[in-house]
């Protein structure tokens, strides 16, 4: 029997409104794959993201152009040379590796992991608003691991109120890009004095060269700025950490290579995520087994996540059951 690739949209509600610096949403809108043949079935989800160019129907769209590779038996290695880094061929890629361990009667785990997969401590997002709120949230959440959304010219007082409101929690900074040249010295001075952990992506990618020119009192991890291992080499001495997920990535695949080569040049690894259930975060737990810096609590934003999904247990995700993914 030949395989068969199935696509659908999925829209799950979020609990609440999530903000950052570029803009809001109420909704997670995710594409799934389903890639089935004679032995079984193998799913993987995807959240094309406008920052990148990409939509729900440019995302079907390069989708359709690999369905003839992937129904014909094509591999993993084929489709990294059928479609470009990002969330189309994240879905399609994930799927492959889902129906190959399914096929073969093992798990992605045993075949990526040097060991069995743990628990993992993930952070915990609190969206960019008004101090006060964040500061309350930050709070009520009780974590010890806090991601915080910044990215204004006024984040000071919400990098003070939050860390006054938590103040044995851990915190990472992530500015998606809204931080300038004028005000970044700044900031990173008021994340050390808060005990910030890490700062994400504080300046828009391109403007990389003038993290080299500044001192890193709290470490800087690049996001926006790394899709794949060509872009490595150009962040040495600008940034300490790069942020993997599989939407920029285009999958597992090349996310593995990623994570590798990072750590071999000196890089701290964080794998993150865009906001989508369960099904997109399995695969992610497997590549965070290696990973300094884990955020992927996209399910925990939802209002609901799919049946059968990942088990959150305070700060800690487990690894995924072979009937969710893998």
């Amino acid at each position: 029997m030949p395989r068969r690739l199935s696509v659908t949209v999925e829209h799950f509600p979020l609990a609440q409104e999530f903000r950052i610096a570029r803009g809001s949403k109420s909704e997670a809108v995710v594409v799934t794959c389903e890639i089935a043949d004679e032995y079984g079935r193998g799913r993987g989800e995807c959240v094309p993201y406008q920052r990148y160019g990409e939509s729900i129907d440019s995302v079907r769209e390069q989708i359709e152009t690999a369905r003839a590779t992937i129904e014909a038996g094509g591999s993993r290695d084929r489709l990294a040379a059928l479609l470009p880094a990002g969330a189309a061929r994240n879905a399609l890629d994930c799927a492959l590796w889902d129906l190959e361990a399914k096929s073969n009667g093992r798990t992605v785990a045993s075949l990526v992991c040097g060991q069995t997969p743990r628990p993992i401590e993930t952070a915990y997002t609190i969206g960019l608003g008004d101090a006060g709120d964040m500061a309350a949230a930050a709070r009520a959440a009780n974590r010890p691991l806090l991601k915080i959304k910044v990215g204004t010219d006024s984040d000071a007082v919400r990098i003070r109120a939050v860390h006054a409101a938590a103040r044995d929690a851990r915190l990472i900074l992530d500015a998606n890009e809204g931080w300038s040249e004028a005000n970044i010295r700044e900031h990173m001075l008021v994340a050390a004095a808060a005990g910030a952990v890490l700062i994400e992506q504080p300046l828009p990618a391109g403007k990389d060269d003038i993290l080299a020119d500044i001192p890193h009192p709290v470490p800087i991890c690049a996001d926006e700025s790394v899709h794949t291992v060509d872009d490595l080499q150009s962040l040495r001495g600008r940034y300490d950490y790069v942020n993997v997920k599989l939407d920029k990535t285009g999958g597992l695949t090349e996310a593995i290579r990623l994570v590798e080569q990072a750590h071999s040049l000196g890089f701290g690894v964080m794998v993150g995520c865009m906001v989508g259930t369960s099904l997109a975060m399995a695969p992610a737990v497997l590549l965070a087994q290696a990973a300094e810096f884990v955020d992927l609590d996209g399910p925990l934003l939802l209002a609901k996540d799919r049946p059968g999904g990942l088990t959150y247990s305070r700060s800690s995700v487990s690894p995924p059951r072979p009937a969710l993914w893998g």
